[in-house]
């Protein structure tokens, strides 16, 4: 027996929406938790002694080991069953969720990110594979409307709440406040889901597919992350690391393609709207992932804002993108899946050719309606690019494809973090050295200034951080530029799935 499929009648009544609150909420805090850091990684690296950019690494050692054990829960839910594999990444995750908040030092506060991910991976998997377990099988695209919205909000409320948290009681809190949710969202699982646990089997450990899985991973990751630090392949440390997660990487491919038991299911990638869906939804979400992370930073260290309003500012996304949600989860049951998924990929592209034209003395609400038109798009990307993907395998398939998609999903968040903030800093590092040769007489400037009060050394700096800002905002418009073209080769890729049929209800391919 699969372990994706039913063990009970489904849900229905009070019984349902207790089971869908508990799922939703689960998913959310999850989510949440990419996104809770990006406003506070100036706070953590001050209070922890680290330069902003390795503060990065708080957000990035989470996704990854997020994504390590996302695509081991098809395996895990066979071998323990959906209920039982939700249930203790829960209560893992409210334990280290506490350990983070009392970290002592950033390489802890890294380790137990890590261990936070770990937890956290199973769950947006597993939470969906049982959301599709409980709603009758006719209404599995309101059970994948109800997912994707927790998708949607979580990022935009991650950092509204880091900001608020990391600037009024201390960035630890931001750690702390999982742990009465975890803790309701464990116990609402054993009362309401116990019954509906997934069938579950016997099923080998593929030991070698989780170690090649780890090494090449973890090597791309710290490869990326490394890269400025070390100057990239002028360092020996990133030459291994690109060898290592080159060589680990196709060891892993021949490996579980050959495993009569892999621990990631490969073979779903013969579904063409499988492979069609899990391109678009890594190359969008990790675009858009990497702009909720740059956004904030932007807005901290070059325009002046505090953590608390670079959260303000981001958390109008929410604003269109709750409305909108259950809207286009009618819509997949009368408009082509593709159609809805193109349409709001290619808002999103032209929100990325707006910000491409911002100014240093934009105003709040000029960042602000970016995020409030962005909110009225991305529900048409999320919720049916769910329903298009799942749609595409067999129902014995949906929890491995659920891993295998959450996966996608989360490795394109991380890499794209780390390579648009080195991005980031080296594209502003060249733009300062060209603006840097064009200043004419800085001395006469730096005169001006002294006249003015000015010592010549708070001249000097005047003009330095000038210039430093923008060059700035010159690589930030650049990596917008960047995010608009890349939203638009996702929109066209969508195309090459298959007409899916009217609902696209999951687990219905063939």
């Amino acid at each position: 027996m699969s372990g994706a499929g039913r063990s009970a009648q489904p849900l229905d009544g009070a019984a349902l929406i207790g089971a869908v609150l508990v799922l939703a909420m689960a998913n959310f805090m999850v989510v949440l938790d990419t996104t809770i850091a990006n406003v506070s990684v100036p706070h953590i690296a001050g209070g922890l002694a680290v330069s902003p950019s390795q503060g990065t690494w708080v957000i990035t050692s989470y996704s990854v080991a997020e994504a390590i054990t996302v695509p081991l829960t098809g395996w895990l839910v066979q071998r323990f069953g959906g209920v039982k594999v939700f249930l203790t990444a829960m209560l893992g995750f409210g334990l280290f969720s506490m350990l983070c908040g009392l970290a002592p030092s950033f390489s802890m506060l890294v380790a137990f990110r890590v261990m936070q991910g770990l937890c956290g991976g199973p769950i947006m998997p597993t939470s969906q594979t049982l959301l599709l377990t409980i709603f009758p099988k006719e209404r599995s695209g309101q059970a994948l409307g109800i997912w994707s919205m927790t998708v949607v909000v979580g990022p935009i409320a991650g950092p509204l709440l880091g900001g608020t948290i990391s600037d009024t009681i201390g960035w630890s809190w931001i750690f702390f406040i999982n742990i009465p949710v975890a803790l309701g969202v464990a116990f609402g699982a054993r009362t309401v889901l116990w019954a509906h646990d997934t069938p579950t089997r016997r099923v080998p450990v593929d030991y070698m597919g989780l170690g090649l899985l780890v090494v090449w991973v973890g090597a791309l990751q710290i490869m990326l992350d490394k890269g400025k630090e070390l100057e990239w392949f002028a360092s020996t440390t990133i030459i291994v690391l690109a060898i290592v997660a080159a060589v680990g990487f196709l060891s892993f491919l021949i490996w579980e393609l050959t495993s009569e038991n892999p621990i990631v299911n490969l073979r779903i990638f013969r579904h063409r709207g499988f492979v069609a869906g899990v391109i678009t939804l890594s190359v969008t979400y990790g675009t858009f992932f990497a702009t909720v992370v740059l956004i904030p930073l932007w807005l901290q260290t070059s325009i002046g804002y505090t953590a608390t309003w670079a959260g303000y500012a981001s958390a109008f996304n929410g604003v269109l993108a709750v409305v909108m949600s259950p809207v286009v989860a009618r819509l997949m049951s009368k408009v082509d899946l593709r159609a809805l998924i193109s349409f709001g990929i290619t808002g999103v592209s032209v929100i990325g050719l707006v910000r491409s034209h911002f100014t240093t003395d934009i105003t709040f609400w000029g960042v602000a309606l970016t995020f409030v038109a962005q909110g009225f798009f991305l529900p048409f990307f999320f919720v049916p690019t769910t329903a298009l993907t799942l749609s595409a395998v067999r129902p014995e398939e949906t929890a491995s494809a659920a891993g295998l998609s959450n996966f996608m999903r989360t490795v394109g968040a991380a890499f794209a973090t780390s390579i648009m903030t080195t991005a980031w800093d080296n594209i502003g590092t060249e733009k300062r050295s060209q603006m840097v040769g064009h200043l004419n007489d800085v001395g006469q400037t730096a005169r001006s200034l002294t006249a003015q009060g000015f010592s010549h050394d708070q001249a000097i700096g005047q003009i330095n951080q000038l210039v430093q800002v923008q060059s700035t905002m010159l690589a930030t418009n650049q990596l917008f530029l960047t995010t608009t073209l890349l939203f638009l080769f996702a929109a066209s890729v969508v195309w090459f799935a298959p007409k899916p049929k009217r609902g696209g209800s999951a687990g219905g391919g063939h």
